[in-house]
């Protein structure tokens, strides 16, 4: 008999794919019960409502991308941190071209149709930018929370035209010239004003 925490292991990991496939709202506790193989009375039991499982699967991708931050921040080099989280990102370009980012699309959903759970969603980007800040800080950038911002955008960007495109190949290119673009840095910038 499985255990209590596997079955609610199983309907957030059943969530996830959904909602990242069909949406948060076109996503019924039923289409997860079936995907997770719990049956739908037992999924109350772990989730009172739909949007408790939304904030699950909010705080899983939240702590699988920190994950993959913390992995990346392993580099010595600010700059290698920001290329290694490139990379990752360009290996996932087919998912991505298909399916869009997963955090920005739920961002996106959430924000529009004004869900209690935006504010929660919208931290995994938070975090991605407070984590890009870190790293142009590192490197000595008087501004480094706009370059972070600047850095997640760009990235960001490449993610929604390459979905928006259905084009892989378009999301890695961009990733290649984000790469260069990093290259291209100066470790000591000069400090000048944005007009």
């Amino acid at each position: 008999m499985p255990k209590t925490s596997d079955k609610r292991e199983r309907l957030i990991e059943a969530a996830k794919g959904l909602i990242h496939q069909q949406g948060f709202h076109r996503t019924t506790l039923a289409d997860i019960a079936k995907k997770s193989g719990v049956p739908l009375g037992n999924v109350y039991y772990y989730f009172k409502t739909k949007e408790e499982i939304g904030e699950a699967v909010i705080q899983e991708r939240k702590k699988k991308l920190t994950g993959t931050l913390d992995l990346c921040c392993k580099q010595v080099d600010p700059k290698a941190a920001l290329k290694k989280l490139v990379k990752y990102v360009s290996r996932g370009s087919d998912e991505v071209a298909e399916k869009g980012c997963p955090n920005a699309s739920l961002c996106q959903e959430l924000d529009k149709n004004h869900s209690s759970l935006a504010d929660s969603a919208d931290e995994c980007m938070r975090v991605m930018i407070d984590w890009a800040s870190d790293q142009f800080k590192a490197l000595g950038y008087a501004d480094p929370n706009r370059m972070g911002f600047e850095f997640v955008a760009r990235l960001q960007g490449a993610m929604l035209l390459g979905h928006a495109l259905h084009d892989p190949k378009c999301i890695r290119r961009h990733m290649n010239a984000l790469c260069e673009w990093i290259d291209g840095l100066n470790d000591v910038p000069v400090q000048r004003k944005i007009t």
